[in-house]
């Protein structure tokens, strides 16, 4: 009927999806949004997106559901399009995803970045990747470590994790350890923010990426955003950096929307060079040159530092991961796995005997794990199946990979190392060059 509203929904992981409707849907009366989906983060589901972030339009706010209920929520509601809002998915999940809107008869739809990007008044560097784990959060520090240097002051604006109370959430300032408390943030948050932190850095999340552009300009002469997953900016980039990891060849070319931050980047840099085989790091560059032959390609080393690395020759370690890079990054070793092997541990524990609850799930969805023990703790719950399987693992050290002071925040019994990396440019000074371009032209248009 003419002027009717059409009924979407739209498929998200607490994050792109809330951007999306903020920036596209809030205020369009000829759309109505009926539902959010959840995948691949734990326990954000059954939650409700309030009325005071939704809008007038939305005076009971927005639910959401589990994506596996997708096809209920479409014959319910009369849904006619069905809008795609979050990352690192395989090509072919995509097309799942849209043939099962399609067999519906419902639009499927993906939002382009130009619709979606805030424009700032201050320059804009951001940082993403083509797939989780690729070091763009490393990436992202030695940027804002350059521009410190240099007399500038950045913020870092990173990809929204609101896992809790949204309203509550709708713009979050981390300028101090005590706030990762008092925000109550889950071990993703801290894998995050902590360094950026430890650093001196000013970091802001959460929801609504207008109210927090606005807060963080008033603080900042270059804004730099530090993507999540492999997911496009928020913000529209006078420089873009995108991140390969030649750990995963191929990869860059096969997950969305990867590929699309590839062939948008003004730089690739190819990370993981001083660990990847030659062969695959070539691989990777010859991928970047044939989709964008006008991207600067860099080559960096995400360096490994332990303190005390003569402890581990010889032991028995429990190698615990961060958690998104080797569970829907796919990745089946990260840096406490290769610590281990660089300094000699006579094997790596296995966990899994001893995994409990959402833990035990985790293994029994991503496969590929083995016996590494990836970080979960999106709830209080899961922290303590963590603890848990730490301290009941035979083991004669724990190597934490996540940046998160593990041991401090879930006071297991085992010793522990912490597992350092940051990145560092090869064989040139490319990053920190065209950083320091963005504060002068920042001063420039102050001046």
């Amino acid at each position: 009927m003419s002027g009717e509203r059409r009924k979407a929904v739209i498929l998200g992981a607490a994050g792109r999806d809330f951007h999306d409707f903020n920036t596209v849907y809030r205020g369009d009366p000829s759309v109505e949004v009926v539902a959010f989906t959840a995948a691949q983060i734990p326990f954000i589901e059954r939650r409700i997106y309030p009325p005071e972030l939704a809008g007038p339009l939305y005076p009971e706010g927005i639910p959401i559901r589990l994506e596996s209920g997708l096809e209920d929520l479409v014959r319910q509601h009369g849904v006619d399009l069905v809008v795609l809002a979050y990352s690192d998915l395989s090509h072919e999940q995509v097309m799942h995803l849209a043939s099962r809107s399609l067999a519906l008869g419902a639009d499927f739809l993906l939002l382009g970045p130009e619709r979606t990007m805030l424009r700032s008044r201050e320059p804009v560097v951001s940082v993403c990747a083509v797939r989780t784990g690729c070091g763009k959060s490393g990436v992202a520090r030695l940027i804002v470590r350059a521009l410190r240097a240099a007399g500038g002051r950045p913020v870092v604006l990173r990809h929204p994790m609101p896992y809790g109370d949204l309203l509550s959430e709708r713009v979050e300032r981390f300028g101090s350890l005590e706030d990762l408390d008092r925000f109550h943030c889950t071990v993703e948050e801290r894998e995050e923010y902590e360094l950026h932190i430890r650093a001196g850095a000013v970091v802001y999340s959460g929801v609504d990426y207008a109210d927090i552009l606005a807060r963080a300009e008033e603080e900042a002469d270059v804004l730099v955003w530090d993507g999540g997953n492999n997911d496009l900016p928020f913000l529209r980039p006078d420089l873009e950096i995108v991140v390969l990891d030649p750990h995963r060849p191929g990869h860059e070319l096969a997950y969305h929307p990867g590929e699309a931050n590839l062939r948008r980047a003004h730089i690739a840099v190819v990370n993981k060079v001083d660990t990847a085989r030659p062969e695959d790091v070539e691989r990777v560059e010859q991928n970047v040159r044939g989709v964008n032959p006008c991207a600067t390609i860099v080559r960096a080393a995400s360096t490994i530092t332990v303190e005390n690395p003569e402890q581990i020759r010889g032991k028995t370690v429990l190698a615990v991961e961060d958690g998104p890079t080797v569970t829907h990054g796919g990745m089946a070793y990260g840096a406490a796995a290769l610590a281990a092997k660089r300094y000699g541990a006579a094997a790596l524990a296995d966990p899994r005997p001893y995994a409990r609850g959402s833990l035990a799930e985790a293994y029994r969805k991503h496969t590929h794990l083995g016996s590494l023990l990836p970080a979960l703790g999106y709830s209080a719950g899961q922290l303590e199946e963590l603890r848990q399987a730490i301290d009941d693992t035979p083991c004669d050290l724990v190597l934490v990979g996540t940046p998160v002071d593990l041991k401090t925040l879930l006071g297991f019994r085992r010793p522990a190392i912490r597992v350092r990396y940051e990145v560092e440019e090869l064989g040139g000074d490319v990053l920190r060059q065209r950083a320091r371009e963005l504060l002068s032209r920042s001063e420039g248009s102050h001046g």
